[in-house]
């Protein structure tokens, strides 16, 4: 059944200023704050294909500043093109700082597209666990292709990890291979910590290993309990220390911090957008 985008709007519950507004504590980290923080729209895919431009109002008034999409049934842009895309979200005081999208197909029309608007970053979301270490290897140049293609558009690609590059394979971490045969000035990286953490390792530790090559991150939360099969949930609701790890990666010069969340136990994608928010808000900035 197809709804207006008012009724939309009504049914879902907008967030008060007072949620947002109250409780803030925009601590000092360092010298450094999080002004901004964004979200991953895949986290709305149920509702987003509905209607993009109410979806995207809603997110507007839960507080997100940040936009990053991804490839959907209209493309990154949700069939308004770039320029339509981007005048939205100057209509409602957003930006769109990036896209997960297939590296593959039309790589320098992307870019183009991209880059016309002031995006920062395209982004590779996936490779799929590769049978031998050498795979990544491969994958490595390709990543190096691809980010020689979009520096000649004007911004940067990225790759986004899950737990299998950072579980080992024959005493090496695919990580490491991807890190160390991608060249710095081409291809940078977006850390999903939640799949760092469920992979068994530190973030931190990371950060430190591979200084300014971790550009952004995915913050979303594992269900309490969930580690033999982890789920994500509504942050704060969780057994991640982002408290802690937010204040560690500001000092590491993390510059997109990026809500995701996968899984909604008893909640809709639309309340858990709204409350991951309003957490975000007023614990971690």
């Amino acid at each position: 059944m197809t709804i207006s985008r008012k009724q939309f709007l009504i049914q879902s519950g907008l967030v008060t200023a007072g949620v947002l507004a109250g409780n803030s504590l925009l601590a000092e980290m360092n010298g450094k704050k999080i002004k901004k923080f964004g979200i991953q729209l895949y986290s709305l895919r149920d509702v987003l294909p509905k209607d993009p431009k109410a979806v995207l109002t809603q997110l507007a008034q839960f507080g997100y500043k940040q936009i990053e999409s991804y490839e959907g049934p209209n493309g990154m842009f949700w069939g308004m093109g770039a320029t339509g895309f981007r005048q939205l979200m100057n209509q409602l005081g957003m930006t769109i700082v990036a896209s997960h999208f297939d590296f593959r197909k039309d790589l320098e029309q992307k870019a183009a597209d991209a880059a016309s608007i002031g995006m920062k970053y395209l982004i590779c979301p996936h490779i799929g666990e590769q049978k031998k270490l050498d795979d990544y290897k491969r994958i490595a140049e390709d990543f190096n292709k691809a980010g020689e293609t979009c520096k000649k558009a004007g911004l940067k690609f990225a790759y986004h990890n899950h737990a299998y590059s950072f579980t080992a394979k024959d005493g090496q971490f695919p990580q490491d291979i991807l890190m160390v045969n991608t060249d710095p000035t081409l291809v940078d990286f977006e850390m999903d910590m939640y799949w760092v953490t469920v992979a068994g390792q530190d973030p931190i530790a990371w950060m430190d290993k591979y200084k300014n090559r971790f550009k952004l991150c995915h913050v979303k939360d594992r269900e309490k309990g969930s580690d033999s099969k982890p789920v994500t949930c509504t942050l704060g609701k969780g057994d991640i220390d982002y408290k802690a790890i937010v204040k560690k990666a500001l000092k590491r010069n993390m510059d997109y911090f990026i809500v995701e969340q996968e899984h909604y136990n008893g909640t809709t994608s639309t309340e858990g957008a709204k409350d991951s928010a309003a957490y975000f808000n007023s614990s971690l900035r």
